[in-house]
Protein backbone atom coordinates (compact mmCIF):
# COMPACT_ATOMS: atom_id res chain seq x y z
CA UNK A 1 0.00 0.00 0.00
CA UNK A 2 1.35 3.41 -0.98
CA UNK A 3 2.02 5.67 2.00
CA UNK A 4 -0.19 8.75 2.28
CA UNK A 5 -0.56 11.39 4.99
CA UNK A 6 -2.94 13.83 3.32
CA UNK A 7 -3.99 15.50 6.58
CA UNK A 8 -0.45 15.50 8.05
CA UNK A 9 -1.55 13.48 11.06
CA UNK A 10 1.56 11.28 11.00
CA UNK A 11 3.77 14.32 10.38
CA UNK A 12 2.29 16.15 13.36
CA UNK A 13 2.92 13.18 15.62
CA UNK A 14 6.33 11.96 14.43
CA UNK A 15 7.70 14.25 11.73
CA UNK A 16 8.82 12.86 8.37
CA UNK A 17 10.68 9.56 8.06
CA UNK A 18 13.94 9.61 10.07
CA UNK A 19 17.00 10.63 8.10
CA UNK A 20 19.49 7.82 7.40
CA UNK A 21 23.07 7.99 8.61
CA UNK A 22 24.89 10.70 6.69
CA UNK A 23 28.06 10.10 4.71
CA UNK A 24 29.29 13.44 6.05
CA UNK A 25 27.78 16.24 8.06
CA UNK A 26 28.80 19.28 10.01
CA UNK A 27 28.48 23.02 10.53
CA UNK A 28 30.10 25.48 8.14
CA UNK A 29 30.90 28.95 9.53
CA UNK A 30 29.65 31.31 6.83
CA UNK A 31 28.94 35.04 6.81
CA UNK A 32 27.90 35.40 10.44
CA UNK A 33 26.15 32.05 10.77
CA UNK A 34 26.89 28.36 11.28
CA UNK A 35 25.20 26.41 8.48
CA UNK A 36 24.38 22.74 9.05
CA UNK A 37 24.73 20.37 6.12
CA UNK A 38 24.77 16.63 5.44
CA UNK A 39 25.53 14.47 2.41
CA UNK A 40 24.29 10.97 1.60
CA UNK A 41 25.82 8.38 -0.71
CA UNK A 42 27.59 9.25 -3.93
CA UNK A 43 26.64 10.13 -7.45
CA UNK A 44 25.26 13.22 -9.12
CA UNK A 45 24.82 15.93 -6.44
CA UNK A 46 21.32 17.19 -5.68
CA UNK A 47 20.73 19.93 -3.11
CA UNK A 48 17.43 19.76 -1.22
CA UNK A 49 16.24 23.07 0.25
CA UNK A 50 13.37 22.93 2.73
CA UNK A 51 10.55 25.40 3.26
CA UNK A 52 10.25 28.33 5.63
CA UNK A 53 10.03 27.44 9.35
CA UNK A 54 11.04 23.86 8.53
CA UNK A 55 14.35 22.02 8.40
CA UNK A 56 16.12 19.33 6.40
CA UNK A 57 14.45 16.51 8.31
CA UNK A 58 11.29 17.29 6.36
CA UNK A 59 12.94 15.55 3.37
CA UNK A 60 12.98 12.15 5.08
CA UNK A 61 10.71 10.55 2.48
CA UNK A 62 12.79 11.83 -0.43
CA UNK A 63 16.31 10.73 0.52
CA UNK A 64 15.88 6.97 -0.06
CA UNK A 65 14.36 7.52 -3.51
CA UNK A 66 17.26 9.76 -4.52
CA UNK A 67 20.07 7.56 -3.22
CA UNK A 68 18.51 4.44 -4.74
CA UNK A 69 18.39 6.23 -8.10
CA UNK A 70 22.10 6.99 -7.93
CA UNK A 71 22.07 10.59 -6.73
CA UNK A 72 23.97 12.22 -3.88
CA UNK A 73 21.48 14.23 -1.81
CA UNK A 74 22.87 17.24 0.03
CA UNK A 75 20.76 18.63 2.86
CA UNK A 76 21.20 22.19 4.12
CA UNK A 77 19.35 23.82 7.00
CA UNK A 78 18.73 27.41 5.95
CA UNK A 79 20.26 29.97 8.29
CA UNK A 80 18.24 30.31 11.49
CA UNK A 81 16.33 27.11 10.69
CA UNK A 82 16.86 23.68 12.19
CA UNK A 83 20.45 23.24 13.33
CA UNK A 84 21.76 26.37 11.58
CA UNK A 85 22.28 29.66 13.38
CA UNK A 86 21.93 33.24 12.18
CA UNK A 87 23.14 36.71 13.04
CA UNK A 88 21.03 39.82 13.63
CA UNK A 89 20.53 40.72 9.97
CA UNK A 90 17.09 40.30 8.41
CA UNK A 91 16.45 37.13 6.46
CA UNK A 92 16.83 37.45 2.70
CA UNK A 93 16.72 34.83 -0.03
CA UNK A 94 19.95 36.22 -1.45
CA UNK A 95 21.76 35.73 1.86
CA UNK A 96 20.50 32.16 2.16
CA UNK A 97 21.49 31.46 -1.44
CA UNK A 98 25.02 32.58 -0.60
CA UNK A 99 25.03 30.05 2.25
CA UNK A 100 24.22 27.27 -0.22
CA UNK A 101 27.14 28.30 -2.41
CA UNK A 102 29.34 28.32 0.66
CA UNK A 103 28.41 24.72 1.44
CA UNK A 104 28.99 23.63 -2.17
CA UNK A 105 32.40 25.32 -2.11
CA UNK A 106 33.23 23.59 1.17
CA UNK A 107 32.27 20.22 -0.29
CA UNK A 108 34.17 20.86 -3.53
CA UNK A 109 31.02 20.56 -5.67
CA UNK A 110 31.12 22.66 -8.82
CA UNK A 111 27.49 22.19 -9.95
CA UNK A 112 24.34 20.62 -8.53
CA UNK A 113 20.66 20.33 -9.23
CA UNK A 114 18.39 22.07 -6.72
CA UNK A 115 15.13 20.68 -5.37
CA UNK A 116 13.42 23.59 -3.62
CA UNK A 117 10.23 23.55 -1.58
CA UNK A 118 8.48 26.85 -0.81
CA UNK A 119 11.17 29.22 0.55
CA UNK A 120 13.74 26.66 -0.58
CA UNK A 121 12.43 27.06 -4.11
CA UNK A 122 12.93 30.82 -3.93
CA UNK A 123 16.52 30.22 -2.84
CA UNK A 124 16.99 27.82 -5.74
CA UNK A 125 15.68 30.31 -8.26
CA UNK A 126 17.93 33.05 -6.88
CA UNK A 127 20.86 30.67 -7.36
CA UNK A 128 19.79 29.93 -10.92
CA UNK A 129 19.56 33.63 -11.69
CA UNK A 130 22.71 34.81 -9.92
CA UNK A 131 25.01 31.78 -10.20
CA UNK A 132 23.81 29.70 -13.18
CA UNK A 133 27.25 28.17 -13.58
CA UNK A 134 26.67 26.34 -10.28
CA UNK A 135 23.15 25.06 -10.98
CA UNK A 136 22.19 22.31 -13.43
CA UNK A 137 18.46 22.85 -12.92
CA UNK A 138 15.82 23.90 -10.39
CA UNK A 139 12.77 21.92 -9.28
CA UNK A 140 10.67 24.86 -8.12
CA UNK A 141 7.88 23.53 -5.90
CA UNK A 142 5.14 25.62 -4.30
CA UNK A 143 6.59 29.11 -4.42
CA UNK A 144 6.23 32.61 -5.83
CA UNK A 145 8.72 35.02 -7.38
CA UNK A 146 6.81 38.25 -6.72
CA UNK A 147 4.18 39.28 -4.13
CA UNK A 148 1.26 38.82 -6.54
CA UNK A 149 1.79 35.06 -6.50
CA UNK A 150 0.53 34.38 -2.98
CA UNK A 151 -2.99 34.11 -1.64
CA UNK A 152 -3.72 37.12 0.55
CA UNK A 153 -6.20 35.31 2.76
CA UNK A 154 -5.35 31.77 3.84
CA UNK A 155 -8.09 29.89 5.64
CA UNK A 156 -7.16 28.30 8.94
CA UNK A 157 -7.35 24.51 8.95
CA UNK A 158 -6.42 21.56 11.16
CA UNK A 159 -3.81 20.57 8.55
CA UNK A 160 -2.02 23.92 8.80
CA UNK A 161 -2.26 23.80 12.60
CA UNK A 162 -0.63 20.36 12.61
CA UNK A 163 2.19 21.55 10.36
CA UNK A 164 2.83 24.65 12.46
CA UNK A 165 2.79 22.59 15.63
CA UNK A 166 5.37 20.20 14.20
CA UNK A 167 7.59 23.13 13.19
CA UNK A 168 7.36 24.53 16.72
CA UNK A 169 8.37 21.22 18.32
CA UNK A 170 11.23 20.68 15.88
CA UNK A 171 12.54 24.20 16.42
CA UNK A 172 12.60 23.66 20.17
CA UNK A 173 14.46 20.37 19.71
CA UNK A 174 17.04 21.47 17.10
CA UNK A 175 17.67 25.20 17.35
CA UNK A 176 20.51 26.88 19.21
CA UNK A 177 17.86 29.38 20.38
CA UNK A 178 15.00 26.99 21.29
CA UNK A 179 12.95 29.57 23.20
CA UNK A 180 12.79 32.09 20.32
CA UNK A 181 10.31 30.40 17.97
CA UNK A 182 7.88 33.35 18.04
CA UNK A 183 10.62 35.80 17.03
CA UNK A 184 11.82 33.35 14.39
CA UNK A 185 8.34 33.12 12.84
CA UNK A 186 8.04 36.91 12.78
CA UNK A 187 11.44 37.37 11.13
CA UNK A 188 10.74 34.78 8.42
CA UNK A 189 7.31 36.31 7.89
CA UNK A 190 8.81 39.73 7.25
CA UNK A 191 11.00 38.26 4.53
CA UNK A 192 8.07 36.46 2.91
CA UNK A 193 6.03 39.68 2.93
CA UNK A 194 8.68 41.67 1.11
CA UNK A 195 10.53 39.15 -1.09
CA UNK A 196 11.11 38.03 -3.74
CA UNK A 197 10.39 40.80 -6.24
CA UNK A 198 11.52 39.38 -9.56
CA UNK A 199 10.34 41.25 -12.66
CA UNK A 200 9.47 39.57 -15.97
CA UNK A 201 12.84 40.75 -17.24
CA UNK A 202 14.60 39.06 -14.31
CA UNK A 203 12.73 35.81 -14.93
CA UNK A 204 13.54 35.94 -18.63
CA UNK A 205 17.26 35.91 -17.76
CA UNK A 206 17.03 32.49 -16.07
CA UNK A 207 18.59 30.04 -18.51
CA UNK A 208 18.88 26.76 -16.58
CA UNK A 209 16.18 24.07 -16.87
CA UNK A 210 13.33 24.73 -14.44
CA UNK A 211 10.27 22.72 -13.41
CA UNK A 212 7.51 24.94 -12.01
CA UNK A 213 5.70 22.45 -9.80
CA UNK A 214 2.23 23.37 -8.53
CA UNK A 215 -0.05 21.25 -6.37
CA UNK A 216 -3.74 21.10 -7.15
CA UNK A 217 -4.69 22.28 -3.65
CA UNK A 218 -1.76 24.54 -2.73
CA UNK A 219 -2.87 26.72 0.17
CA UNK A 220 -0.44 29.57 -0.51
CA UNK A 221 0.42 29.87 -4.21
CA UNK A 222 -2.01 30.94 -6.89
CA UNK A 223 -2.18 28.51 -9.84
CA UNK A 224 -2.14 31.40 -12.29
CA UNK A 225 1.19 32.50 -10.82
CA UNK A 226 2.69 29.08 -11.52
CA UNK A 227 1.49 29.34 -15.13
CA UNK A 228 2.95 32.86 -15.37
CA UNK A 229 6.34 31.62 -14.18
CA UNK A 230 6.30 28.73 -16.64
CA UNK A 231 5.42 31.10 -19.47
CA UNK A 232 8.01 33.74 -18.53
CA UNK A 233 11.10 31.67 -17.74
CA UNK A 234 12.44 30.51 -21.11
CA UNK A 235 13.55 27.05 -20.00
CA UNK A 236 10.63 26.32 -17.66
CA UNK A 237 8.00 23.60 -17.79
CA UNK A 238 4.82 23.49 -15.70
CA UNK A 239 4.23 20.31 -13.70
CA UNK A 240 0.93 19.82 -11.85
CA UNK A 241 0.54 17.45 -8.91
CA UNK A 242 -3.03 16.24 -8.45
CA UNK A 243 -4.71 15.59 -5.14
CA UNK A 244 -2.10 17.21 -2.90
CA UNK A 245 -1.35 20.60 -1.38
CA UNK A 246 1.68 22.68 -0.37
CA UNK A 247 2.88 19.68 1.64
CA UNK A 248 3.03 17.09 -1.15
CA UNK A 249 6.49 15.72 -0.16
CA UNK A 250 4.92 14.64 3.14
CA UNK A 251 1.41 13.83 1.94
CA UNK A 252 2.16 11.54 -1.01
CA UNK A 253 5.90 10.96 -1.28
CA UNK A 254 5.66 8.52 -4.20
CA UNK A 255 3.87 11.11 -6.33
CA UNK A 256 6.31 13.86 -5.43
CA UNK A 257 9.41 11.68 -5.78
CA UNK A 258 8.30 10.51 -9.20
CA UNK A 259 8.12 14.12 -10.40
CA UNK A 260 11.54 14.87 -8.92
CA UNK A 261 13.21 11.86 -10.53
CA UNK A 262 11.63 12.61 -13.91
CA UNK A 263 13.00 16.14 -13.76
CA UNK A 264 16.47 15.02 -12.74
CA UNK A 265 16.62 12.39 -15.46
CA UNK A 266 16.18 15.10 -18.08
CA UNK A 267 19.12 17.25 -16.94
Amino acid sequence: MTFADDELIAFAEHGAAPLPTASAQGHLPHDGARIWYATYGSGTPVVLLHGGLGHSGNWGYQLPALTEAGYQPILIDSRGHGRSTRDDRPYTYQLMASDVLGVLDHLGIARAAVIGWSDGACIGMVLAHQAPERVTGVFFFGCNMDPSGTNVEIAASPLLDRCFGRHSKDYAALSATPDQFKDFVSAVGRMMASEPNYTPADLAEIAVPVAIVQSEHDEFIKPEHARYLADTIPSAKLVELKGVSHFAPLQRPDLFNGAVLEFLSGL
